[in-house]
């Protein structure tokens, strides 16, 4: 039983080592690409909270309601 490396095994070893460096360099650049979208994600930051509402007079609540009520007459003709 020799151990020297036969030409087959120093090819299939060749094969394995190629295979596997491509394997972990595709799975690194997912893993970056990953890794960069997100923390640009994060840059953004939370969005903001909505303004706060000042409070209105009774006044002025009847005359926005009046404005933004739709018109559903309908005409009538004679």
């Amino acid at each position: 039983m020799g151990t020297a490396l036969a030409p087959e095994r120093r090819e299939r070893l060749a094969l394995l080592l190629a295979a596997s460096t491509g394997v972990t360099f595709t799975i690194a650049a997912v893993a970056d690409a990953l890794a960069v979208r997100r923390a640009r994600r994060r840059a953004d930051g939370p969005p903001e909270p909505p303004a706060r509402h000042r409070e209105r007079t009774a006044g002025e609540r009847a005359e926005r309601a009046d404005s933004e009520r739709p018109n559903r007459r309908t005409p009538v003709s004679c």
